[in-house]
């Protein structure tokens, strides 16, 4: 990753009606609402509260100014609605995106690859208002029931942001490479249909400002973080508020003759997942998810139109640290195909009496009551390739229909809700909520897996990879919380574990007894312990690891030439947000004509002598490999760790390969490493780099602090030598314009 700054000139970084015919569930009376509602272009807002000038101005007569735009910027393509909504299924209009006029996928995952992981989501608030109970929807997924609504334009419109540019508009108050902010309300009233009983929308008076993010670092590109602000703009308080996220995947290939994906869908919930800092640690991940059932592999193996795959979404900010968290699946079909776990009455958490839904099924929630009850149930289905092993005598749930237990197990037109509460939202007051929605690759690994069910779901989950999706999902956490910062100054930096990596073995000499032995005992003592953060202040950050800062620099021309001056103080000492250490690398000096990022040329560079450490997984899927294991690691320190002495100069790390690898033999048995070269390792100054020091002979300073430097490790102008660089541009031709950038980078 590059810290880029710029000298002279800015440089610019870089079917609903499918929907419905499929999924065509209950009476005419809803066909008869969706046709009331599509017959007038008049829309009106329910009265205003009169106390906010604010409020007035932006419950208009017009036209919501519907919108859609979509996430990009990392390897999930996500499209994103004004009206509470995700993924395309749901959006008030074409999948258009709002700025740029491209067509929006639903959601791409990996980018590029054609694989859709949505049909679309939906944000559920429920709450209880006086002695009635509401819910508004941004969409049931079923009954064309849309609650939610933008304002009129301009109040209405989506905003964006985005901080790779400094110089840019966009630039200010961006959080993300990528952000977008959009408020809609559950005021509107006409043009809503009614529920499947006959009622009419009736709103809670919320207005919610959502503002998702998006990043393209490695470490980050796989999800994106929602934040949500739901302030009340009524005139009551609303009590035992919960809040949730209705989700329908249909998984599938997008391209060729168009697959029916939502045929197969899976899904279940993810509590916790093995570290990936290892040490035998477990990192919290309560995310729900969906999946194809198989991956759909062709001729019995995965290729590029397989959906291996897995998405899902967690919460990672409530307005309480104790809430009810509720996760419920359904399947939405004829009433005799209509199914969803059900406890038993008197069971569970909620020893509620058994709740007859009225639909004629056991599924799907129709109507506002319904809707409430599955948000607050404190239920927790069990995992839907388990439906099968739910028996007439299980004490808890109540016996799947026999007759389609394992059609309901191996997949099928499966949705989810995850929903979390109670809390009170009194009148003007608003609630933060945070969500993350997340993808995984390679978790279907093995392609007749799905040969395990109905009968053995618990062989069929251990050939299924949850590493990567579980990692990205607690990525999306440490995003929102950096572990290990103290964001708000109160001393507060979140929680720590040590963990303990390389080792070696002492042999401990024990004399006793009478007449006296010798006994010699084995020990094994850890060379390398690092103090690991696992989880924030509790304050919300939404930043990710940036590059380091970049230089300080200035240019000096002539004839024919650029003398590059820089100071690279915050460059090398600045520490990485999750790493907690300075992961400085190296620098790089561009040249261009114009000043479009396109133009320059990489002219020079300098990177810190350091190795990567890869070692042989045999636990590693799909397949075993060598996996990159840690930070880079300097020649000093390698020597130090597996060489005969520190100071066997003849021991190198490119001495070993992937097919001639090292072997350890450490107190745990033996370990197969090979090394690679981070970057170039052009590491010597004026030698195997261009770039050279100023003051070659200057010792590492005795202070950072300026202030408390003797005077002698200043330049003229008051920076340290130490850090002082310089580089010069021969061969350039007069009265030319040349840009000129000095970045700094680290190692990933």
């Amino acid at each position: 990753m590059n810290g880029i700054a710029a000298l002279l000139v800015t440089i610019q970084t870089l079917g609903l009606v499918t929907n419905m015919r499929r999924k065509t569930i209950f009476t005419s009376l809803v066909a008869l609402s969706l046709t009331a509602a599509m017959t007038t272009s008049l829309f009106a807002r329910a009265n205003p509260d009169l106390d906010r000038q604010r409020d007035q101005t932006m419950y208009s007569t017009a036209a919501p100014a519907y919108g859609l735009v979509g996430h990009r910027i990392g390897r999930l393509v996500l499209a994103v609605n004004n009206n509470g909504t995700i993924g395309t299924g749901f959006a008030a209009g074409p999948a258009i995106d709002w700025f740029t006029g491209q067509s929006v996928p639903t959601c791409e995952y990996p980018k590029s690859s054609n694989v859709s992981y949505l049909f679309a989501g939906a944000l559920w608030i429920g709450a209880v208002v006086g002695r009635d109970t509401m819910v508004s929807v941004a969409a049931d997924g079923w009954s064309f029931v849309r609650e939610f609504a933008p304002d009129a334009p301009p109040f209405g419109e989506i905003q964006r942001r985005s901080i790779r540019d400094p110089n840019s508009p966009l630039y200010e108050g961006a959080v993300s490479e990528e952000d977008y902010i959009m408020v809609y309300s559950d005021t509107l009233t006409e043009n809503v249909g009614l529920d499947a009983f006959g009622r009419p929308h009736i709103p809670l008076n919320i207005e919610v400002t959502q503002r998702s993010y998006a990043w393209s670092y490695p470490y980050a590109d796989d999800f994106i973080l929602f934040d949500y602000s739901v302030r009340n703009i009524g005139h009551d308080k609303l009590t035992n508020v919960y809040m949730g996220y209705y989700l329908d995947a249909d998984v599938a290939f997008q391209g060729g003759t168009g697959s029916q994906g939502w045929i197969d869908d899976i899904c279940g919930f993810t509590e916790w997942a093995p570290s990936t800092y290892g040490c035998g640690f477990i990192d919290t991940v309560n995310i729900a998810w969906i999946c194809d059932n198989d991956g759909d592999p062709i001729s019995n193996r995965y290729t590029d139109q397989s959906v291996t795959g897995i998405a899902g979404i967690r919460v990672v900010r409530t307005p309480a640290d104790s809430l009810d968290v509720s996760f419920n699946w359904w399947i939405s079909n004829t009433p005799s195909l209509d199914f969803g776990p059900r406890e038993r009455s008197g069971a569970g958490r909620w020893k509620e009496e058994f709740r007859d839904l009225r639909t004629g099924g056991l599924g799907t929630p129709e109507g506002d009551f319904n809707k409430y009850y599955f948000l607050r149930n404190m239920e927790f289905d069990y995992d839907q390739a388990f439906t099968a092993t739910i028996g007439s005598n299980d004490s808890l749930w109540l016996e799947p229909p026999p007759d389609h237990a394992d059609d309901y197990t191996d997949g099928f037109d499966t949705r989810y809700l995850l929903s979390f509460g109670p809390f009170d939202i009194r009148p003007g007051e608003s609630l933060p909520i945070s969500m993350a929605y997340v993808g995984g690759e390679d978790f279907h690994l093995i392609p007749d897996n799905i040969n395990n069910l109905p009968n053995n779901p618990e062989e069929y989950y251990r050939n299924l990879g949850f590493e990567k999706f579980a990692e990205n999902a607690v990525w999306a956490s440490r995003v929102y919380d950096n572990p290990g910062v103290d964001t708000d100054g109160n001393g507060t930096f979140g929680k720590s574990r040590i963990c303990c990596t390389d080792s070696i073995t002492v042999v401990d000499t024990i004399i006793e007894g009478d007449p006296p032995e010798t006994t010699y005992v084995d020990r094994v003592e850890y060379t390398v312990c690092d103090t690991v953060w696992y989880e924030g202040d509790g304050v919300p950050d939404f930043r990710g690891a940036s590059p380091p800062p970049p230089p300080d620099f200035w240019l000096e021309p002539s004839v024919g030439k650029i003398r590059v001056r820089f100071n690279g103080l915050r460059s090398e000492t600045t520490k990485d947000v999750f790493a907690r250490m300075a992961d400085f690398e190296g620098y790089r000096i561009y040249l261009a004509r114009d000043e479009r990022a396109a133009s320059y040329a990489l002219i020079a560079s300098y990177d810190v002598e350091d190795f990567n450490k890869f070692f042989w997984n045999e636990d590693l899927r799909p397949d075993p490999g060598y996996e990159l294991d840690g930070i880079p690691l300097s020649l000093d320190t390698l020597r130090w760790l597996y060489a005969e002495s520190s100071e066997d100069t003849t021991w190198h790390p490119l001495d070993f390969s992937r097919n001639f690898p090292f072997i350890y033999h450490g107190p745990t048995g033996d370990s197969l490493f090979y090394f690679e070269p981070q970057d170039y390792n052009t590491s010597e100054f004026g030698v195997s780099s261009p770039i050279s020091k100023i003051y070659p002979d200057q010792a590492y300073p005795s202070s950072l602090n300026l202030d408390s430097v003797d005077i002698e490790e200043l330049t003229p102008d008051g920076y340290l030598k130490y850090f002082e660089y310089e580089f010069e541009i021969n061969e350039l031709l007069p009265s030319v314009a040349y840009w000129v950038n000095v970045t700094a980078f680290d190692f990933g």
